[in-house]
């Protein structure tokens, strides 16, 4: 006799790792309005706006350093004057080291121009006179040419021009606004972010509690979370990346400077900031260096090494170093950083750009914690927003045999079969039981869901197979020994169902079969050999199916009157219904009513969980006969008649 408890062990508690239940957010006019509004706003405010959000991520990365001398015993002010003063003479001196640089450079470059002219020159000397180069440069000397014979014919018979010449007479306070006002700007917004970096420093912890006063003071927990996920997942993100940066523009520089490429240390620094650019930084960072070495060098060596040299840093960085530091992702996704890219660029140009994901991070952080906020959770976050018995609904809705089969294989690699259909597989037919019974799901729309789940349950055979090789290694086989037959309630999704029962089935060691619904009539029955077996299952995607479709239990019993039979109405796994519609979680309920008619009937066991079912099906016992009182009544009526 098999222990239940045993069986259940095999099923751990914790479902497949997604993520957690979040609240149903649709987007509807007045959302759509206060979201163009707010983009209106930061697009015509962005001089009051980019400094504030510049130096909101400033003290993001500065607060653990200046936290860090606080713990070493220096009062706030010292502690905040001599992070802030750091942080800004590093930037200040890298800005010098940059404008001498390309000081320098921009006097060497007429040296370069002999070494261009001679390789464009050599190019086109090495291709043929039928060569795609030749004929394309002779394509358009012949185009300039003919543009020029046309403008030289046109001016022959035209009097001379006159030169005209035009004397704008500008103030002293123009000239001045035109030459100073340029320069001034930017050193004014860098002085004012320096200051309210500083600020917000001295003045952390009282913004902190004034923040968590206007987003909800009535839920200190959550908001607290808010603020310390916030903080550190963009502080960490900025110290990793600058990490990051600083461990690929080292040997940049060094590889550079060995290459003989000019101004290596301006290749350097360029690259560590480039790199704060989301995915082009690093093209943009190698295109400038590549370009000096095309024209410093009279031969190509110097561009193939300097090639080399990017793509190796890059290698190893991509590969070894990003992986080891970055330990937790930002939770951005990948697309959603691109389109922030974009949209922080169109908004506030190449410093939105570069500040693009940081700010990102802080949205999806409020939407994931903040109801008010979850749609930027919804459209940014890398965590999936459909649960996956939901997203194998569509999947299997939309045809989509392939990608369906994938995320089960995908999921199987960390949880066993019985697992899966338990948590996703049974939990999607519930879903399109709940459609077919609201009349939304049309028939074209049923047959090709039914038709790609059973390709998907066929496909996922070999993962059984799989699993009873390893059960039967461990000897851990609770189903070993018993004969089961499973069979579907009622519909096509029944028969899927049964499917699913009859691979689990097998995984835990069982000798099961599996047939459709439409051989529980009489005549087809008798062709299953109904002797062979020691227990029937039937199986119901209908939570609440009717007493016509139950009375199948007593029809196999008349049959096959040595068979145990086993009802199994299913209902939502605890943890797929926690992840569902809190609207439509009622409709996978099922009643103990229903269970108790199964049994009345003459069930065996009437169950509505795989637990409970495994638990059942792999015990020793004498079949339940049927009810006397049936038998009582038909003999009555016979008196009568």
């Amino acid at each position: 006799m098999t222990d239940p408890t045993r069986l259940k062990g095999a099923f751990p508690g914790a479902a497949l790792p997604t993520r957690s239940a979040a609240t149903s957010r649709r987007i509807n006019l007045p959302t759509l309005a206060t979201i163009a509004a707010v983009i209106a706003i930061i697009y015509f405010a962005q001089s009051i706006i980019l400094p504030l959000a510049i130096a909101m991520l400033l003290t993001f990365a500065l607060s653990p350093l200046a936290n860090a001398l606080r713990k070493l015993g220096i009062p706030n002010l010292p502690a905040v004057l001599i992070v802030t003063t750091g942080a800004f003479a590093a930037v200040a001196l890298f800005v010098l080291v940059v404008a001498s640089q390309l000081s320098s450079l921009s006097a060497s470059l007429p040296e370069f121009q002999a070494n261009i002219i001679a390789k464009v020159d050599a190019i086109r000397d090495a291709s043929s006179e039928t060569g795609l180069v030749r004929r394309f440069s002779n394509m358009l000397a012949a185009i300039n040419a003919e543009i020029g014979a046309g403008a030289r014919d046109d001016l022959a018979g035209a009097p001379d021009p006159m030169q005209v010449e035009v004397i704008e007479r500008q103030s002293i306070i123009g000239m001045v606004s035109s030459l100073i006002l340029p320069l001034v700007s930017p050193i004014a917004t860098a002085g004012l972010v320096v200051v309210i970096v500083v600020f917000m420093l001295l003045e952390r912890a009282e913004l902190r509690d004034r923040f968590i006063k206007l987003i909800g003071s009535d839920d200190l927990h959550r908001t607290t979370q808010v603020m310390q996920e916030a903080g550190g997942r963009v502080g960490r993100y900025l110290l990793i990346l600058l990490t990051v940066n600083l461990i690929y523009a080292v040997p940049v520089g060094l590889g550079l400077w060995l290459i003989g490429v000019p101004n290596a240390l301006l290749w350097g620094l360029l690259t560590l900031v480039l790199r704060f650019v989301p995915y082009i930084g690093t093209i943009l960072s190698a295109a400038f260096p590549l370009f000096l070495a095309f024209a410093v060098s009279p031969d190509w060596s110097a561009v193939l090494w300097t090639l080399a040299l990017f793509a190796a840093i890059e290698l190893v960085t991509s590969n070894i170093i990003e992986p080891w530091l970055y330990g937790s992702r930002t939770g951005v996704s990948p697309l959603a950083i691109i389109v922030s890219a974009i949209f922080w660029t169109w908004l506030w140009g190449p410093l939105g750009l570069i500040i693009s994901t940081p700010l990102t991070v802080c949205l999806v952080v409020l939407g994931k914690h903040l109801p008010q906020f979850a749609l930027f959770d919804i459209l940014f976050g890398d965590e999936p927003v459909l649960a996956p018995h939901s997203r194998l609904y569509q999947r299997l809705l939309a045809g989509d045999a392939v990608e369906a089969t994938s995320r089960a294989h995908e999921a199987l690699e960390d949880a066993y079969i019985g697992e899966y259909y338990r948590d996703v597989g049974i939990p999607a037919l519930l879903i399109a039981q709940y459609d077919v019974q609201r009349g939304v799901l049309a028939q074209d729309q049923h047959d090709r869901l039914v038709l790609v789940a059973k390709a998907m349950v066929a496909d996922l055979s070999d993962h059984v197979e799989a699993e009873e090789e390893d059960a039967e290694e461990d000897g851990d086989r609770p189903g070993k020994g018993f004969r089961i037959l499973c069979v579907g309630g009622r519909t096509d999704l029944d028969d899927v169902s049964a499917s699913m029962l009859m691979q689990t089935m097998h995984a835990e060691g069982a000798s099961a079969r599996q047939i459709p619904h439409g051989d529980l009539l009489r005549e087809r029955f008798r062709a299953v050999h109904a002797e062979e077996y020691d227990c029937v299952v039937l199986s119901f995607t209908d939570p609440s199916p009717s007493r016509a479709s139950l009375l199948h239990i007593r029809r196999i019993k008349q049959a096959a009157p040595h068979l145990r039979v086993g009802v199994a109405i299913w209902a939502m796994a605890d943890e797929a219904e926690a992840k569902s519609d809190p609207e439509v979680r009622g409709a996978f309920s099922v009643r103990d009513e229903k269970l108790e008619e199964a049994r009345a009937i003459g069930a065996d066991f009437a169950v509505s969980s795989f637990e409970d079912l495994l638990g059942e099906t792999f015990r020793s016992a004498t079949p339940i006969p049927l009810p006397a009182h049936h038998s009582a009544r038909r003999g009555a009526f016979r008196k009568a008649v």
